[in-house]
């Protein structure tokens, strides 16, 4: 009874966090300012914010961008590619981080498609690829982990042209679908 009693209340906070993201507000109000970009950064996979380089792993989903630790990277649909800026911010950047670079070069090993940067709010460098910034999904706990996949119909792994790939069908063991 305990065991579901927990996995039961994991489960109420992943929907909480996940209904922060992908809403139809736009996204465009950072209510909590650079404090919440500066937790996202160290929230989820924890590392996220300390190697920007891009590579490559082949997965269920096919050959998918990941960075150098192997944990995948996602684009959001509400992001407007070659805008310049993020429409994820406030409680959304804590369940997706944002991929952020030392320098505004990232180095890239396998993707074919145009890398850059945008600069951030809180002055950081986050990471694109054709025009969209990159995330990671808070939910992904190890290299090789595609449980951000179809979040919502809003956010993708993307290919290493920069395509993103919507094929919805859920990993084995992912969760949020």
């Amino acid at each position: 009874m305990r065991r579901t009693s927990i996995l039961t209340t994991a489960l109420a906070a992943a929907v909480v966090l996940i209904s922060g993201c992908g809403s139809d507000d736009g996204g465009d109000t950072d209510a909590s300012g650079d404090g919440a970009t500066s937790s996202a950064a160290e929230s989820g996979n924890g590392e996220a914010a300390a190697d920007a380089e891009l590579t490559t792993a082949d997965t269920d989903l096919g050959t998918i961008v990941v960075d150098t630790d192997g944990m995948t990277v996602y684009v959001f649909d509400e992001d407007t590619p070659g805008s310049g800026q993020s429409s994820c911010s406030g409680q959304c950047l804590e369940a997706w981080p944002p991929v952020v670079a030392e320098s505004d070069s990232p180095t890239v090993d396998g993707v074919s498609g145009a890398v850059g940067t945008i600069s951030r709010d809180d002055g950081t460098v986050q990471v694109t690829l054709d025009g969209y910034p990159l995330y990671y999904w808070q939910g992904d706990a190890a290299a090789g982990d595609t449980t951000g996949q179809g979040v919502q119909d809003v956010w993708w792994v993307v290919a290493p042209d920069g395509t993103k790939i919507t094929t919805t069908a859920a990993p084995a063991g992912a969760v949020g679908y």
